[in-house]
């Protein structure tokens, strides 16, 4: 390897680590190259070409060389040409540096002439300033009789010619403060404490004289509605001098923001900015016409006259305005708008304080009535000339949203007060109607009632009615606050029937609750009719109030269910208190022989069930129903108590022919009953009593196990014990026999049908007699 090959070899390896980017695009363009030969030379066909794209590379080559060598050419021209400027540009620095050196050799030797300068300035000033002082000495001597008249016309109201002094005032102070030290280039701002005093001494009472000015043109504005109506001149002046206090504000707010050759600073007091307090002053105007308004008898019924006469006032002021005072002041004013805004804000204040008392259920019917329906109607904001200023004016609403709810709220708790007090009354009045020794009242339809229901379902419709006049939402919440008052007072009236029962069967005798049963069935009749109001209450209600009450939702009609249920409970009590010395007679060796008691129980029935009759429907339907029930479920515990056992078949046919007479003096006092349609499922109460007097009657103790089997499938709560002792009563069965019976009852135990009424359920077997039983697998 040669010197130089050495050289550059070591020279390679430095230049790459100073210069990666050059090894790395050789190392691309070797690697585009060996992919371009791959691709050209990929057959040996191929290689005949190899000197005809030898040749194109190497021309290729030699022109990119020629490009690059011109454009290098070019840069290094253009590098030669910027150095030259740059040297240019270096002599040109030092020339002037000298120069400017020079210049500073021949200032610092004229500094005695500027102090003599200075000596001149300052004459100079003291000349300016003492001609000032005698140019306006003729206006300094007039200023204290100029001042005297302005206050002499601001008292006597000729505000525009008091005004017009006022600003040849406070022209002369301007120019005087210029004069002093405006020339000189310093503004006002500058002037010493002494120039400062000696001028405010001179015209010390402009500044009383733009109070006082102010305060009468303020009155007059507050008296404008009042001067409309006699002389608006004074009001058309304050106007006039409001605008010219407006224009020159703005006029020196102007000046002083005109620019860098603006020297002079605002006035003292400037800007004003009386316009704005022009429509402070009218509100203010407008909240003392609100408090002159009486507020004697505000509370109570008086508060309905204190809105009216609100009303009427602010009609009457906002006719003033639009007729008279919008005439007097610029378009832009807005003055009608303006009122608008002010009253209404008024207004909102004094309705929020009034909201914060301690109303009534009426005062706050008004208030509501007035801000909903009387503001917004064509009586007063919604007059048709008043539509476009009321646009304009943008009003907001009188009460908030949430305000509006506050004040529904509280009419929906002070009318639930009341209401919680007349139920309570009217309850009271129902108990001691209980203790009247007459019966009820009964209706053009023959159906006993007292006074409860019509009270209670004429105050929650009147109250629904009464807040449907403000809107469905206060409607929907008075409507839910009497369902929750109806369940409460139907609480207590359940308590207030137990306690009636309670009382009743401590001393049944006694007189004084002689027509017991007659209110117990009025009670029934009266919540039948409650139901109906309930309901119809119900469907008042919007589908939207649905879930807008956090508070569990009142369910009246099932304590309506329960007061109706206790109630029924109550009067069949009745029915078996006097039904019980009786019913030892059932189903005994007398009454087999006479029929005794039966006529009398019937005759008992017959006197209820005439009272049942009484009742609304389906109540009357259904204590006849209860009443068969309690009668068929007492002769069947009759028939359990074993007091009549079967000696001989013809014994057993007598029973069973006494049990089918009895059944048919049943069906004979229950004859309207018998008409009815008895469901699939459900199961007649007297067409048991044939069933049993069939199994007793039955000749062949052989066939009892199919007779037991159909008594079972009609019966399916029927029991081993109740089936054991209609067989003793039969006195015939053999000890094989009961057991087969027993054995299919256990055996078949079938499932209760759905809508299926238990009648053996209810009766109890009582225990057996015996002191020892047969060792029997049926013990066992």
């Amino acid at each position: 390897m040669s010197a130089g090959d050495q050289k550059n070899g070591g020279d390679k390896p430095k230049e790459a680590a100073v210069w990666p980017e050059v090894e790395r695009a050789e190392c691309l363009a070797r690697g585009a190259a060996l992919k371009w030969a791959s691709g050209i030379f990929c057959r040996p066909e191929h290689l005949e070409r190899l000197s005809q794209y030898k040749k194109r590379e190497i021309q290729r080559t030699a022109s990119i060389h020629t490009r690059l060598k011109s454009m290098v050419q070019s840069y290094l021209e253009g590098v030669g040409w910027g150095l030259e400027q740059l040297r240019e540009a270096r002599d040109e620095l030092r020339e002037v540096s000298l120069t400017l050196k020079e210049a500073g050799l021949e200032s610092d030797g004229n500094t005695d002439c500027l102090i003599s300068l200075q000596k001149l300035r300052d004459v100079s000033v003291d000349h300016r300033q003492l001609f000032a002082a005698v140019s306006n000495l003729p206006r300094l001597h007039a200023i204290r009789s100029m001042v005297l008249e302005t206050e002499r016309l601001v008292e006597s109201r000729r505000l525009l010619e008091a005004h017009a002094r006022l600003m040849d005032l406070e022209h002369w102070q301007d120019d005087i403060l210029w004069q002093l030290h405006g020339a000189s280039g310093m503004s006002a701002s500058s002037l010493s404490s002494e120039d400062k005093e000696l001028v405010a001494k001179y015209f010390s009472g402009v500044g009383q004289l733009v109070d006082a000015l102010g305060k009468e043109l303020w009155a007059v504005v507050s008296s404008s509605l009042a001067l409309a109506r006699q002389n608006p001149t004074p009001f058309v002046s304050a106007v006039r001098i409001v605008e010219r206090e407006e224009a020159l504000d703005q006029a020196l707010l102007a000046e002083r923001g005109g620019g860098a050759g603006s020297s002079r600073s605002l006035p003292a007091g400037r800007p004003r900015h009386w316009r704005a307090r022009f429509f402070q002053v009218l509100e203010e105007a407008v909240s003392a016409r609100f408090r002159s308004v009486s507020y004697l008898h505000t509370r109570g019924p008086g508060l309905a006259g204190h809105l009216s006469a609100l009303q009427h006032a602010v009609m009457a002021d906002l006719a003033t305005v639009r007729h008279l005072l919008e005439h007097c002041v610029p378009p832009h004013y807005q003055l009608t708008a303006a009122y608008l805004r002010a009253s209404h804000r008024c207004l909102h204040t004094h309705l929020a304080q009034v909201s914060s008392w301690d109303l009534e259920s009426g005062e706050i019917f008004a208030v509501l009535n007035w801000v909903l329906h009387i503001y917004n109607s064509p009586d007063m904001m919604g007059h048709p000339e008043l539509v476009k200023e009321t646009e304009r004016a943008e009003l907001g609403p009188l009460i908030s949203t949430e305000g509006l709810e506050q004040l529904q709220n509280k009419y929906v708790q002070s009318v639930r007060k009341s209401v919680s007090e007349w139920m309570h009354k009217a309850l009271q009045v129902e108990l001691q109607d209980w203790q009247r020794d007459e019966e009820p009242d009964t209706d053009h339809e023959g159906f006993y009632h007292t006074s409860l229901p019509t009270i209670i379902t004429q105050m929650l419709g009147e109250n629904a009615r009464v807040a449907l006049m403000i809107g469905e939402s206060l409607r929907d919440q008075t409507i839910q606050m009497g369902l929750y008052e109806i369940e409460n007072l139907l609480n207590r009236f359940r308590e207030a029937l137990v306690e009636f029962g309670k009382e009743h069967r401590r001393d049944p005798a006694n007189n004084k609750n002689k027509f017991y049963l007659h209110y117990l069935l009025a009670s029934i009749s009266n919540c039948i009719i409650l139901k109906k109001s309930t309901e119809s209450l119900q469907q008042q209600q919007s589908s939207r109030s649905a879930g807008q009450f956090s508070r569990t939702p009142p369910n009246p009609l099932a304590a309506l269910d329960r007061a109706v249920r206790r109630a029924c409970r109550l009067v069949m009590d009745q029915l078996l208190l006097e039904l019980k010395p009786l019913l030892p007679g059932l189903l005994t060796r007398p009454w087999l022989v006479q029929g005794d008691p039966v006529p009398k129980l019937c005759s008992v029935l017959e006197s209820h069930l005439d009272l049942y009759g009484r009742v609304r429907p389906p109540c009357g339907q259904r204590l006849q129903e209860e009443a068969q029930w309690l009668m068929v479920v007492e002769y069947v515990r009759a028939l359990m108590q074993k007091k009549l056992v079967c000696r001989s078949s013809e014994e057993r046919g007598l029973v069973a022919q006494q049990m089918l007479q009895d059944d048919k003096l049943f069906r004979e006092v229950f004859h309207s009953l018998q008409e009815n349609e008895v469901s699939a499922t459900e199961v007649h109460p007297l067409a048991l009593l044939p069933v049993l007097a069939d199994f007793i009657r039955l000749k062949d103790p052989g066939m009892l196990t199919l007779e037991v089997s159909g008594l079972v499938a009609k019966y399916p709560d029927i029991s081993e014990e109740h089936v054991s002792v209609l067989m003793d009563v039969r006195g015939d069965v053999s000890r094989d026999i009961r057991g087969a019976v027993l054995d299919l009852l256990e055996q078949s135990a079938p499932p209760l049908p759905e809508g299926y009424r238990p009648i053996f359920t209810d009766i109890l077997v009582p225990p057996s007699t015996l002191a020892f039983c047969l060792p029997t697998a049926k013990c066992a």
